[in-house]
């Protein structure tokens, strides 16, 4: 997998549907036991809910699961996991609380309400771009610190923490595509003079959100930094 899609943080949104209120909770999960946490919590915080709809993605074992929780057979699981995969999402677990107003929808109508709620509850999330890369521990004399802070590229690298000790110490997320070259780079400006340690692979989102550009739009902007745009 080069990349993938998840949220960064808990979202929800809400809307009513003749007479029938819609609230969905999205959050980010990794397993199947934080997708069950997430769902049990929400219906302990609604029980006097008439359904409580779940669908959930995962990476893990490409897994997807889904509820009607009593709703008519494919009228509200799986319109929240089919917005799911439309919108390239994983990681993520969608819960649909429905308070029943008295008013039958019908299967078209719950279908639009369930999806819908979806939707609008992805439009309050902060969408992330997770890209691969790798944890970088990197360790050289003081005299050094100017060459290296200056060889660090402004893109594909995200600098978690320096210390300055006996020696200087920085730990690093270098993207995947450019490891080679800076691993290679840095070797041959501090004439071997470095110590790196490189760990196992992770993904992390490169592009945070950007200060004056609305939410909706958020995920849009990353995708085109993301882009490749080499013929």
């Amino acid at each position: 997998m080069t990349e993938y899609r998840t949220i960064a943080a808990p979202a929800t949104a809400s809307f009513v549907e003749k007479k029938s209120e819609f609230i969905a909770y999205l959050a980010p999960v990794r397993t199947a036991e934080e997708a069950v946490s997430v769902i049990e919590t929400v219906r302990k915080n609604h029980r006097r809910a008439r359904h409580n709809v779940y669908a959930y993605l995962l990476r893990e074992g490409n897994a997807s699961r889904y509820s009607d929780d009593g709703e008519p057979q494919g009228t509200a699981g799986m319109p929240v996991l089919d917005v799911l995969q439309k919108k390239e999402l994983t990681d993520i677990c969608c819960v649909v609380t429905r308070y029943f107003g008295g008013v039958l929808l019908g299967s078209n109508g719950l279908v639009r309400a369930y999806s819908h709620s979806t939707s609008l509850a992805i439009e309050q999330a902060k969408v992330q771009i997770m890209l691969p890369c790798y944890p970088v521990s990197l360790q050289a004399d003081y005299s050094l610190y100017g060459k290296i802070a200056y060889a660090l590229p402004k893109t594909d690298l995200i600098q978690k923490n320096v210390t300055f000790e006996d020696q200087v110490r920085m730990k690093l997320l270098v993207r995947d595509t450019i490891l080679p070259e800076l691993q290679k780079q840095l070797i041959d400006l501090t004439g071997n003079q470095i110590q790196l340690q490189i760990g196992d692979k992770e993904y992390a989102d490169f592009f945070p959100a950007v200060t004056g550009i609305p939410e909706k739009f958020q995920s849009l902007f990353r995708i085109f930094l993301c882009a490749d745009f080499r013929a």
